[in-house]
């Protein structure tokens, strides 16, 4: 059992995560990502794993995984606070090196790490963002990742080829959501990228595999 405040997204938002818990009390509100194989239920709300929702005055209950994140509806100046990450988060490029992402309004959270999984946060600055179509994943050979929409609204597209023109599939992002999985049993990935709707900050959450487990993913979220 344990209780783990994250300092990933400091100091504009609160990240906790709990494991094992067979109660929590939140009082407001809070983003709530399911990172247990198992439905997390809210009332009579049934969340499956890599689901989010955003909940608010309720006791939790029999909580195996949950990652909370608070203060995501602290800010009624959202301009101000995109001003202030500007100020405190580096530029992705400069941290990640990545040509796509060379010249791009995108800065970064810090990225921690817990077990397998890893945490960080964006700030996509224009609209439109063109933050550039990738099937893989820089540092890593089978990772299953989402991303939840923490402040403004975004889009994960996904598409045919390299090219947006090909788009088949948007998942619309609101505060609290999160899109669905892109990757298939083996790891793989479809053409895809975010893209702004309107200027926002949107957290990326990363649990890598040993290839051997790859289509069998419980087995690592059972010892992450």
């Amino acid at each position: 059992m344990a209780i783990t405040q994250l300092d990933f997204c400091k100091p504009f938002f609160s990240a906790t995560l709990i494991e094992g818990e067979a109660n929590f009390q939140l009082t407001g509100q809070a983003i709530l990502l399911n990172l247990a194989t198992e439905p997390f239920n809210v009332n009579t709300q049934a969340l499956e794993f890599y689901e989010s929702k955003i909940v608010g005055n309720v006791t939790l209950k029999d909580l195996k995984r949950v990652l909370l994140i608070e203060g995501f509806d602290a800010y009624p100046d959202e301009q101000a606070l995109l001003a202030e990450v500007k100020t405190t988060w580096p530029l992705a490029y400069d941290v990640r090196g990545e040509d796509r992402l060379k010249g791009i309004d995108f800065w970064m959270s810090p990225k921690q790490k817990i077990g397998n999984l890893a945490f960080s946060m964006y700030h996509a600055g224009s609209v439109p963002l063109k933050v550039g179509l990738h099937q893989t994943h820089v540092g890593f050979k089978h990772l299953r990742e989402i991303h939840t929409q923490i402040v403004g609204f975004g889009k994960m597209q996904q598409c045919f080829e390299k090219d947006i023109s090909t788009l088949y599939l948007e998942d619309p992002l609101a505060p609290g959501a999160s899109h669905k999985p892109m990757y298939d049993a083996n790891g793989n990935y479809p053409w895809h990228q975010y893209e702004t709707i309107t200027p926002g900050i949107f957290m990326a959450i990363e649990l890598e595999m040993e290839p051997e487990d790859a289509v069998n993913p419980n087995k690592q979220l059972e010892t992450a």
